[in-house]
């Protein structure tokens, strides 16, 4: 079903080199709960993060930015308004738009908010839980989800029986390949397996830890640095290295924290260094990337 893909590692290493080389500035609208890690995951990887989310002022960041992240956690009225402020600005200056989709599925008014988004701009890329993207799915009634159970996420945490396995892997991989060609973009879903698509090719990455899971922020960091790759790297390559060096770094983290015997906060920290420590020799040796036919 799946074979391991031996070029890709240096198309990821030339994707985090144009990173460094040309510091991207990523505007990012992301979770309150979480845009310390964001900047900071941005700036271990090389990038430059702005995170203007005032209404006022966002449209002036945006043209001068490489990318938009819009991050749907925290909402309120004076957001919702900045977020598409935001994304008409970004529309208009040809930037790129990656989408996190926070709690779609969970409440209505974010699934509302959600496909508004999908179906009134031409996002670039949407990175989610497995949950949130199959409820995404739903609401566009994708073919792929015809005869498929949703689930109910816990919270902003991913639904137990949505969590990928190698079990239920084709019909994710079917699913996020499906959507990803409704929305002519690239859908990335995060957690234990993870699923790259962009609806013509679809890869799956094995990097990681489970710790990762227990720390708030991960999928945040991951949606931000999808937008610092998606910046200056064509948008399929942009998920696939933002999601390949995120995972890299999280068994490293994983590895030093088991080895020292710490907890999640440590993790933390690591992980954030582990991308900044991120060089050719890992991404080379650590991949664990595999092209999925369906």
């Amino acid at each position: 079903m799946f074979e391991k893909s031996e070029n890709m590692p240096n198309k990821i290493i030339h994707a985090v080199e144009n990173v460094k080389s040309e510091a991207p500035l990523v505007n990012c609208m992301t979770n309150t709960v979480t845009i310390n890690d964001c900047a900071n995951a941005i700036l271990a990887i090389g990038g430059s993060p702005a995170m203007g989310e005032d209404a006022e002022d966002v449209c002036d960041i945006v043209k001068i930015a490489n990318s938009l992240v819009v991050n749907m956690g925290k909402l309120n009225e004076e957001r919702k308004k900045a977020m598409f402020k935001a994304c008409n600005c970004a529309r208009e200056f040809n930037k790129p738009i990656i989408i996190d989709p926070v709690g779609v599925g969970i409440v209505k008014l974010r699934d509302e908010i959600a496909i508004e988004l999908i179906e009134t701009y031409d996002i670039t890329a949407i990175r989610g839980n497995m949950s949130e993207i199959k409820a995404i799915a739903n609401l566009l009634k994708i073919d792929e989800m015809k005869n498929v159970t949703s689930n109910f996420a816990k919270g902003v945490d991913v639904s137990e029986k949505d969590i990928v396995s190698e079990e239920n892997l084709d019909e994710n991989c079917r699913i996020v390949q499906g959507l990803a060609k409704q929305i002519n973009g690239v859908i990335i879903s995060s957690g234990p397996i993870d699923i790259i698509s962009n609806g013509k090719e679809t890869y799956i990455s094995k990097n990681g830890d489970p710790m990762m899971a227990k720390i708030t922020g991960s999928g945040c960091m991951l949606s931000s640095l999808v937008g610092t790759f998606s910046g200056v790297n064509d948008p399929f390559i942009a998920g696939i290295a933002a999601t390949t060096i995120m995972g890299i770094a999280g068994e490293n983290a994983g590895k030093f924290v088991k080895a020292n015997q710490m907890g999640t906060g440590t993790f933390r920290t690591r992980l954030i260094d582990y991308l900044s420590l991120l060089n050719e020799e890992n991404i080379s040796n650590e991949t664990k990337l595999y092209k999925i036919n369906i």
